[in-house]
């Protein structure tokens, strides 16, 4: 068994994101749902969402519409209301330095781009189809493998624009002082936000009321912390008929 909540996971929200477990954990188990007793925070991801004793993780929309969708079962979608998205959508600021004196995304043609990973949705493919309608995308990249890497690597100049996860961003402007030396320029369109997921063998029904339970289990403090408000239902179509960027993607190999 295994479960992890990695993908907004961060040192300052180790102890929200346990309990929170704790209670998702005891419910499942209340149900007759096997669970482990703590979080694989650090474990790989792909080991993670395609591992066949799978309990709980929270993936990508693109990892899950390219990869994961006819693995695993789709439980729901945490929502963290999201200023001008949907319930459960979320959507990606596009960040520059607060000194950079360009003020329109087209002035940014020649500029170097800094993304987490090409099957990041809201850090590649987002932007992609942002950029779509003005008729250009960057020559010139930065792989910096995640959000924060990326907010960083534009703060300190080595890349002048990055795409990052609203609620990366909004926890950055919590925790992380080079927030302020950066500012948003646009923010993309909302698609449907990181779902959660099971092994195929587990009710995601069973699941789904397991997870939004355990939410208003929580303290409001925890709430608050974790920017969760509830957990919604999307549609598995919803995900799959988002538009992936024109590049061959190979299926990862997890690590072991």
């Amino acid at each position: 068994m295994i479960a992890s909540l990695m993908m907004y996971a961060r040192p300052e929200l180790a102890d929200a994101h346990a309990n929170f477990w704790r209670h998702i954990s005891a419910r499942l188990i209340a149900s007759g749902v096997k669970s482990p007793n703590d979080l694989s925070q650090s474990t790989e991801e792909f080991h993670v969402w395609t591992h066949p004793n799978l309990t709980l993780s929270q993936t990508c929309g693109m990892p899950y519409r390219l990869w994961l969708h006819d693995q695993v079962s789709l439980v729901g979608t945490p929502d963290y209301t999201l200023p001008d998205c949907p319930p459960g959508y979320y959507n990606s600021a596009i960040i520059v330095r607060a000194d950079d004196p360009r003020a329109d995304v087209t002035a940014y043609r020649d500029a170097i781009f800094a993304y987490n990973q090409t099957f990041s949705q809201s850090g590649y493919a987002a932007p992609w189809w942002h950029l779509k309608p003005h008729g250009f995308w960057f020559n010139s990249t930065f792989h910096s493998g995640a959000h924060l890497a990326s907010a960083r690597a534009v703060a300190d100049g080595a890349a002048d624009i990055a795409a990052l996860d609203a609620v990366s961003w909004r926890q950055m402007q919590t925790y992380d002082p080079i927030a302020a030396r950066l500012r948003v320029l646009n923010f993309t369109a909302p698609t449907p936000g990181l779902p959660l997921i099971t092994a195929r063998n587990n009710d995601p029904d069973i699941v789904f009321e397991a997870v939004s339970n355990a939410i208003n289990d929580l303290s409001d403090l925890e709430r608050t912390a974790l920017g969760l408000t509830g957990l919604v239902r999307i549609p598995k179509e919803r995900y799959l008929t988002v538009p992936n960027p024109p590049l061959d993607y190979a299926t990862p190999t997890p690590s072991t």
